[in-house]
C-alpha cells in the first residue's frame, strides 16, 4: 500500500527508491552502486556456482490524478501508479525475500533491478548504458495484464508489446490575408491532405496479418481566424510487431509526406523517432520459463499489446524474457493508464 500511495514521476522516484533500498538492507540483500540518481540495484549470491540472471520492475508513476476512491490512494497530487509498477515492486521484492531466504538452492546469483523511467521508454537504456546488463547472462522482467486472471501467466517467444515510433511533422508555408488565398501557400489544405493518405499506408502497404497502426494524435494550425498561417504541424505515434513492417511505413510515410507538401508549393520537416523495438522473449529461454511457470500457475497464450515496454532494450544485451501475468480480478480492473 505504502508504494502505492506514494507514487514519483519518471527519473524523480527518490522517496521510491529509499524505500525499496531500506526493505532490502532489512532482508540481509547486498546493496550494489547504482550511478543512476534513482533506482536500486542489489545482488543476491548463490552458494553454488552458475549465471547470473537478472530480475527487473519498473518503479516510475504517470502523471495523472487519481481518481479510484482507495484509502491507500496516492497522497503525491498529479500523480498515480496507474500501470501497475507498484505491482511490478511489490512481486520482485517478495521475489528478493524469498531468494534470500534459499540462498543455497541457487546456482550462481540474481541481479535484481529496480529500474526509473519506464514511462519515458529512457529508464532501461540509462542502466544498459551504465553498464548494470554487462555481466548478466539473461534478463527476466514481467507486466501486470488485465486481459488475463489472477493465476494466470503469459510467456513466449511470439511478439508481446508492440515497436513504438513517435512523428511530428510540421509545414512550412507562405502566409496571407484570408481573404487572399492566392497570394500565399497555405498548410491547412495540405495538413488535411495528409491525415487521409497517411491512413493508405496501412490498408496498402502493410501485410493484413500483420498488426500495425497509425495514429494521429495532435494538430495544429493557425492562430486568427482571418488570416491563413504560414505553419502547421501534427504528431502522432506508429505501432507494429515486425520491425521490417516499421521500416516499410518510415519510408513510405516520408514519401507520402514530401510529395504531398510539393504538390502544395510547401516544405515540410519530418522527425521520425523510431524509440523502441517490438519486445520479443529469446525463444530456448522463453520455454524454459514457461515450463516452470506450470507447476505454478496457469500458462496462457500471448495476447499481443500495442503498448510499448522498454525492457526491449534489454534484447541486444542479453538473453531477454518477459511475461504477462494476470490482474483482472472478480469486479475487473481498468486498463493501463486509467485514472
Amino acid at each position: 500500500h505504502w508504494l502505492h500511495a506514494h507514487p514519483e514521476r519518471s527519473f524523480k522516484e527518490y522517496e521510491t527508491s529509499a524505500y525499496i533500498e531500506k526493505l532490502l538492507r532489512a532482508h540481509g540483500i547486498e546493496i550494489l552502486n547504482n550511478p543512476l540518481e534513482t533506482g536500486v540495484v542489489a545482488l543476491i549470491r548463490g552458494e553454488q556456482p552458475g549465471p547470473r540472471i537478472a530480475l527487473r520492475a519498473d518503479i516510475d508513476g504517470l502523471p495523472i490524478q487519481e481518481d479510484t476512491g482507495l484509502e491507500f490512494s496516492s497522497v503525491n497530487d498529479g500523480v498515480m501508479h496507474g500501470c501497475g509498477h507498484d505491482l511490478h515492486m511489490s512481486y520482485l521484492l517478495g521475489a528478493a525475500f524469498w531468494l534470500a531466504k534459499h540462498r543455497k538452492r541457487i546456482r550462481g546469483s540474481i541481479k535484481l533491478l529496480f529500474q526509473p523511467s519506464e514511462e519515458t521508454g529512457l529508464g532501461a537504456k540509462s542502466m544498459v548504458d551504465a553498464g548494470l546488463l554487462a555481466d548478466v547472462s539473461a534478463a527476466i522482467g514481467a507486466h501486470n495484464n488485465p486481459n488475463y486472471a489472477p493465476g494466470q501467466i503469459a510467456v513466449g517467444p511470439e511478439p508481446m508489446m508492440a515497436g513504438c515510433v513517435k512523428f511530428h511533422v510540421t509545414l512550412h508555408a507562405t502566409g496571407t490575408h484570408a481573404g487572399y488565398p492566392h497570394k500565399g501557400t497555405g498548410p491547412i489544405e495540405a495538413l488535411a491532405t495528409m491525415v487521409l493518405a497517411l491512413q493508405t499506408i496501412v490498408s496498402r502497404n502493410v501485410s493484413p496479418f500483420h498488426p500495425l497502426v497509425l495514429s494521429i494524435t495532435e494538430l495544429h494550425g493557425g492562430h486568427v481566424w482571418n488570416v491563413v498561417p504560414d505553419k502547421a504541424s501534427f504528431q502522432g505515434t506508429v505501432r507494429y510487431f515486425h520491425k521490417s513492417d516499421g521500416e516499410l511505413v518510415g519510408r513510405r510515410f516520408k514519401d507520402q509526406v514530401n510529395s504531398i507538401a510539393a504538390g502544395y508549393g510547401i516544405t515540410a520537416d519530418i522527425d521520425w523517432n523510431d524509440f523502441q523495438d517490438p519486445l520479443v522473449s529469446d525463444t530456448d529461454l522463453s520455454k524454459i520459463v514457461a515450463n516452470n511457470v506450470r507447476e505454478y500457475a496457469q500458462l496462457e497464450p500471448i495476447h499481443p499489446s500495442m503498448a510499448g515496454e522498454d525492457f526491449c532494450e534489454f534484447m541486444p544485451v542479453t538473453l531477454p524474457v518477459f511475461a504477462f501475468i494476470g490482474s483482472n480480478g472478480e469486479e475487473g480492473c481498468p486498463d493501463w493508464h486509467s485514472p
